[in-house]
């Protein structure tokens, strides 16, 4: 039995607050206990402040979960996630409470962490610690940036906040730091953050591992820290919000002061009451500890409902205030409101890639500059279009001209520093596209993609558009070794559900990598570019590159069914181009297919696929500068795959090459093999 249990003062079974407060936490114990599995402690303990949230700051419409205005709630300890399936039903979102009885089971609106696009109201899915916390400052640069592009005078039409509840473990996670980092140097003022100071983890006490001065830490990032002694203090919960509202220049941090498991005799701060249900017998000592009825489960007070779902009254107000704005405004500003309006629909331009640069047939230009060119076309027509880079600006080629740095200062700046955090970069990313408004995009080497895996998985778990420019895509980039060289990562990628990953063979392609990318709304997209020159491919011989979309096309055939088929992706098209006109003069029908993008050729229809790959063609040879497994369902049984399942090497490219394999001679040799 814990020796520090707080004693119960006798007005929090009274007091109407406190019995809203009782209620969160005891629809969080009882869903827990009927799955017989979740998290109840944090909701117990964490329930307090954000009931004061939700109850007294929050500006949300639950009968509109997309009001544009709405201020953001994340809740990045998303293994608390009863404590907002809680809110979102009592507050009156479409989450009735069937669906809290059905928590973690099949079909149900309440799995186990939260899924955004899946519960109305969850903003975005966390459960993996740390993403939450960084999705929150992209939402928070979101709303900065388009409140510096579209509000004037007497139109704030972006005027929110973002709050969000993290824990201890959210910020053990090096993912915090990185993001704490950068919303502290750009001064993120209506960024709010509580925290669940609790003292427990899954293996006991934080002590075993965490014995930093969180508060002295994010004071060094720059942000405002306010604390709570005790976090069953509604008043001083409320005072520190409003301090935190007050200050504009940084983020703030309230450290509040909980007991995982409030209330439980046996249980409150300790681990126990982390990750498993209390068990019957301790769930009705905690409801009488706390005078709730013992005999009822999933139980709401009459006047609870009533108060909880004056939210509806309150958001309805506000937006319907909004919207009143938004005709003035429409009246005042045409053209920006049309604009506004434009962006949050997501609504591409009219000729947003009629600028696309023209590359000129046998020009030696490697794809991540010819990347450059197409981005800036599009950056000139899309100001909505933002992102930027890990500290590799001029090797990923990411500046767009003309584009002011985001900073404190400039606030309306759309090309973004991230400095050396790729993953932190990543998951703010996230956060922009999440608020809706901006489509983003980032950029750093594709050996790097590792360090920021958690967040792009999470991009195409969420259906996020987001463009990851992933420059130095092979051995090809040469001198910098095998740090630096991507060998097992294409297929890390491919491997990743509602990921596409496209990689362009020359600056054409490049250009239709681009238009893919942009006019994909359902996920995100890796552009897996070249250090390396290759050739502008003669396109007057050869297929047009938009066969791009289709992930796989016939880039050059000769008259009649092919002898054998050639493949490869990127820098390595031009070796089986090179290939196909040895074998020709041979007797030898040869048929090349660029294939771009995996993901992309699935996608068409099978009847397509059997056109490009003919079942009575067997001689296959696949080419790539990357690990081989994979490629064995297109090449079959008696193909080849031609590439590096080994790390790579210090050295010239052109040698490395030529060491690993990936020459013409190769092509030839193992295409004349299978013949």
């Amino acid at each position: 039995m814990s020796s520090d249990v707080s004693p119960v003062p006798e007005a929090s079974t009274t007091s109407l607050d406190q019995r809203c407060i009782n209620t969160i936490r005891f629809l969080a114990v009882d869903a827990v206990e009927k799955a017989h599995s979740g998290h109840p402690g944090m909701p117990m303990g964490a329930a307090p402040m954000a009931y004061v949230l939700w109850d007294r700051f929050l500006r949300h419409n639950p009968l509109d979960p997309g009001w544009p205005d709405r201020d953001r709630f994340v809740l990045s300890a998303g293994h608390g996630s009863m404590l907002l399936y809680a809110l979102l039903h009592l507050t009156g979102y479409d989450l009735p409470m069937e669906e809290l009885m059905r928590f973690r089971q099949w079909g149900s609106k309440t799995p186990g962490h939260p899924e955004y696009g899946h519960t109305p109201g969850v903003e975005t899915t966390t459960g993996p610690l740390g993403q939450g916390f960084a999705n929150g400052v992209g939402m928070a640069i979101a709303e900065r940036y388009l409140a510096a592009h579209f509000n004037r005078d007497g139109f704030p039409v972006v005027d929110h906040y973002t709050y969000g509840i993290v824990s201890d473990g959210d910020l053990m996670e090096g993912l915090s730091h990185e993001a704490a980092s950068l919303a502290g140097h750009l001064g993120l003022g209506k960024l709010i953050y509580l925290y669940d100071d609790n003292h427990i983890s899954i293996d006991g006490p934080t002590s075993l591992a965490f014995s930093e001065d969180v508060p002295g830490r994010f004071e060094a990032y720059g942000w405002h820290v306010l604390t709570v002694a005790d976090g069953n203090d509604l008043e001083a919960i409320t005072a520190a919000l409003e301090a935190a509202r007050a200050e504009t220049e940084r983020p703030s941090l309230i450290a509040v002061r909980t007991h995982i498991g409030f209330g439980s005799p046996h249980k409150q701060d300790t681990a126990a009451a982390h990750g498993a249900p209390l068990g019957e017998e301790e769930v009705r000592l905690t409801k009488r500890r706390l005078g709730w009825p013992e005999d009822q489960t999933f139980f709401v007070p009459e006047d609870v409902h009533i108060h909880m779902r004056r939210a509806v009254v309150r958001g309805g107000d506000a937006q319907a205030q909004w919207e009143v704005m938004m005709e003035r405004y429409e009246a005042s500003h045409p053209d920006l409101a049309k604009r506004f309006n434009d962006w949050l629909e997501g609504t591409l331009p009219e000729g947003w890639d009629a600028d696309f640069p023209a590359f000129v047939p046998g020009e030696q230009v490697a794809t991540r500059k010819a990347s450059g060119a197409v981005l800036n076309a599009i950056g000139r027509k899309m100001e909505n279009l933002v992102g930027g880079s890990a500290d590799l600006t001029p090797s990923n080629n990411t500046y767009i001209e003309g584009r002011a740095d985001q900073s404190r200062v400039r606030p309306g700046g759309g090309y973004f520093h991230f400095g050396v955090r790729e993953h932190a970069m990543a998951a703010i990313c996230n956060g922009m596209t999440l608020h809706g408004g901006l489509r983003t995009y980032c950029a750093t080497f594709l050996v790097f993609s590792d360090y920021m895996r958690p967040a792009v998985r999470l991009s195409a778990l969420m259906g996020l558009p987001v463009i990851y420019v992933y420059t130095h895509d092979s051995i090809g980039l040469g001198e910098d070794g095998p740090t630096h060289q991507p060998v097992e990562h294409y297929l890390a990628l491919r491997a990743i559900p509602k990921m596409t990953f496209i990689r362009p063979a020359d600056a054409a392609e490049t250009a239709e990598a681009w238009r893919a990318a942009m006019l994909r709304t359902d996920g995100p997209t890796a552009l897996a570019l070249t250090r390396q020159k290759v050739p502008v491919l003669d396109r007057s011989r050869l297929a047009p590159a938009a066969g791009l979309h289709r992930g796989a096309y016939v880039l050059s055939d000769d008259d009649g069914a092919p002898d054998a088929i050639l493949m490869a992706t990127g820098s390595e098209v031009s070796l089986a181009l090179g290939a196909a006109e040895r074998l020709r003069p041979l007797g030898k029908k040869i048929r090349v297919v660029s294939m771009p993008s995996w993901e992309l050729f699935e996608r068409e229809p099978r009847d397509y696929r059997e056109a490009i790959f003919p079942p009575e063609v067997e001689a296959r040879v696949a080419v790539e500068a990357g690990v081989t497994l994979g490629w064995d369902r297109y090449v079959g049984p008696k193909g080849r795959v031609i590439g590096v399942n080994r790390f790579g090497a210090s050295a010239p490219y052109r040698e490395i090459f030529e060491h690993y394999g990936l020459t013409v001679e190769r092509v030839v040799e193992q295409t004349l093999e299978l013949l």
